[in-house]
């Protein structure tokens, strides 16, 4: 199977991914092996290779799972505002707090995935789309918000907001997520 070919998302493959994610996210993709997440879904390897084809296509769709999930709550958390760039922003870092609070005390698990996937793995395209979605969105609210140079601001809030990511996985600051907000807001005028 490819990385093309439909998914049948019977109720074992969706088992299977939701093994696989929490076991990719906790030890990394390299770390855990099929025979674990065969084990811990309850299923043979077979039935994990029938469903996926491959380790490589679970781990992209775990990141592609993970990273579908983060885009439809922030849209959800942005559609509830005011059209006001400069709280949208604000609420963009609000929502990256809210989600590490909840999913990710060990940091962004794109960033975690970027750093384990070589260039051609197919999860590694799924990891720089979504950096690059992220990057887009603060172009357009920096962009709405009236920033003099916004493409230079939009690439200042992606740094901030992306470092702020690392530094709470990494347990550096007290609040960098906070902090990122503040900064990227006071970058604003």
């Amino acid at each position: 199977m490819d990385t093309t070919t439909p998914i049948d998302w019977t109720p074992r493959a969706r088992q299977i991914l939701e093994t696989a994610s929490r076991l990719f996210y906790d030890d990394g993709i390299t770390a855990v092996g099929v025979d674990r997440i065969a084990a811990e879904s309850g299923v043979t390897k077979r039935t994990l290779y029938d469903r996926f084809g491959s380790k490589e296509r679970l781990a992209a769709e775990y990141l592609r799972a993970r990273d579908q999930e983060w885009r439809e709550r922030l849209r959800q958390r942005l559609s509830e505002l005011p059209d006001d760039p400069r709280a949208r922003l604000g609420a963009v870092f609000d929502v990256s707090a809210d989600w590490m609070r909840e999913r990710g005390a060990k940091g962004c698990s794109m960033i975690r995935a970027h750093g384990e996937l070589p260039p051609e793995h197919p999860g590694h395209a799924v990891t720089v789309a979504q950096k690059q979605w992220m990057r887009e969105l603060f172009r357009s609210l920096t962009e709405q918000a009236g920033a003099r140079d916004a493409e230079a601001v939009a690439d200042a809030v992606t740094l901030l907001h992306e470092g702020a990511l690392v530094c709470h996985g990494m347990h550096v600051m007290p609040d960098p997520i906070a902090f990122a907000r503040d900064t990227a807001l006071a970058m604003l005028g």
